[in-house]
């Protein structure tokens, strides 16, 4: 089955996600951060599998929940990213996409 583009409903319940979960990950509810980080990485996946090897990956590497939480936040910025430009200009304008996330993906482009 082929992929679809993202729809705008799909950006913002994902960045919605992303922003709660950041909200947890910087009051160290990270077992929380990391449920809504996976929650944005898996709407309207490019890869249905890449979630489940980064757990894998993650769970081999021993790593602490902190740094847990830091990769999943980093695969949901990725994916949130990805969505974000599959938008035409029209539609991001019916997105308020966040400042801040804005000026991150911007940054990641230079």
């Amino acid at each position: 089955m082929s992929r679809q583009s993202a729809t705008v409903d799909q950006v913002r319940e994902a960045q919605e996600f992303f922003k709660q979960a950041v909200t947890d990950h910087e009051a160290k509810k990270f077992n929380e951060s990391i449920e809504g980080f996976k929650k944005c990485a898996v709407i309207n996946p490019v890869d249905e599998n890449h979630l489940k090897e980064l757990q894998k990956k993650l769970k081999e590497g021993g790593f602490k929940l902190l740094q847990e939480s830091i990769a999943f936040m980093g695969c949901a910025a990725v994916h949130l990213n990805t969505l974000v430009k599959e938008l035409t200009e029209e539609q991001r304008q019916e997105v308020p996409i966040d400042e801040s996330l804005m000026k991150a993906f911007k940054d990641w482009n230079d």
